[in-house]
């Protein structure tokens, strides 16, 4: 028997061993388990506390503590509560924002900058969304369920055994977000066997990051289940195969109402001048793994240059063929990498767009030459 089929056989036994504790009476008592961003900026952590009742709100939560990497004691603050799909009604998931010792925003997390930021362009209702691409891997980090002979490049949204590998685990990891409240709306195989995407949104301002990353939890969560791992790296696997991206999706309510394709365009203008910033915080590494990424092969743009276009994919942003037609809507950035920050893209997108960075940027450049 090999050695994965071995995996899964041990894995129904210790399900059923499992069940037996899920269906144990619960009492009054709540669990909560609070969720927090790792100081690399892409894994989490967790860990669960026991409350005597169920909490009516966030407020109701109380703060707790952790330890960092380097030993150092972390505070964690509740900021947004989900119902749990693991432990199910009444326990509960909580997003939480993170403290140093002198409980001020620990250095690895934007949360806190970007609610700031979201507070001075609320007039202009900032709608988000996020395309989240991953790949599944094998516990010895090849590629999830991979036969000889497989077709490695399938084309987004194909059906087929022969093609599709990790649906049971896309699925579940689907209906737990439903579950536990997370605007999830959608998700589909993508390009290559056994690499697929979810998408969050539309949400209005903080709340497409907090959506993402406990989505994100709850993905490896599920993948703890089926025994897989889900990787956000952005090219997983050796050669020219398609990366894996974190494509976001914005707009405003000027861009939302008629006559919107003006503001989108001029959005676009200003995104263009600030091609090389945004790259620098739309991967945690500081624009190394976009490098790696944005090859101008299959459908990715260039690093180097920045290009947009309707309808088109292997542009740096997209005005999509229905907006263009209707003239208002949304577009899309395709330049975030899938390990992405969602805040730190966030903040990149209303600094440029609304709050007049590009234009500070430009002011700046004409001085200093």
């Amino acid at each position: 028997m090999a050695t994965f089929d071995i995996i899964r056989s041990l894995q129904k036994i210790t399900m059923s061993v499992k069940n037996h504790y899920m269906s144990l009476p619960k009492g009054t008592y709540c669990q909560v388990t609070y969720v927090w961003i790792s100081e690399d900026k892409e894994s989490l952590r967790s860990k669960t506390k026991t409350l005597c009742k169920e909490p009516a709100g966030i407020k109701d939560i109380p703060e707790w503590f952790a330890v960092s990497t380097n030993i150092t004691e972390l505070t964690l603050v509740p900021v947004k509560m989900f119902r749990d799909p693991f432990s199910l009604d009444p326990n509960k998931l909580v997003l939480c924002e993170v403290l140093d010792y002198k409980q001020v925003p620990a250095e690895t997390t934007l949360r806190s900058k970007c609610v700031e930021v979201m507070e001075k362009v609320e007039k202009f209702e900032p709608w988000f969304g996020m395309e989240q691409e991953y790949f599944l891997l094998d516990l010895d980090r090849k590629p999830y369920d991979w036969p000889p002979g497989c077709r490695f490049y399938t084309g987004s949204c194909c059906v087929g055994s022969e093609i599709i590998h990790g649906r049971d685990v896309a699925t579940c990891h689907n209906l737990a977000c439903l579950y536990a409240g997370i605007k999830i709306c959608g998700y589909n195989p993508e390009a290559i066997t056994s690499q697929w995407e979810f998408q969050i949104g539309p949400c209005l301002g903080i709340e497409m990051g907090d959506h993402l990353w406990m989505a994100r939890y709850i993905l490896h969560r599920v993948c703890e289940e089926f025994k897989v791992i889900a990787t956000l790296d952005v090219q997983p696997v050796s050669g020219h195969l398609c990366p894996s991206g974190g494509h976001v999706n914005f707009s405003t309510k000027e861009m939302r109402s008629e006559g919107g394709l003006q503001y989108i365009e001029e959005a676009i203008k200003k995104l263009s001048r600030r091609h090389s910033h945004h790259l620098s915080v739309y991967d945690p590494h500081g624009g190394a793994d976009n490098i790696r990424r944005l090859n101008s092969q299959t459908i990715t743009s260039s690093f180097k240059e920045f290009s947009s276009a309707v309808a088109a994919r292997d542009v740096s942003v997209r005005i999509p063929g229905q907006v263009f037609r209707s003239g208002h809507g949304y577009f899309e950035d395709r330049r975030p990498a899938a390990n992405c920050d969602p805040y730190s893209v966030m903040i990149a997108m209303i600094e440029t767009c609304l709050l007049g960075a590009a234009d500070d940027d430009m002011e700046k450049n004409t001085n200093e030459s």
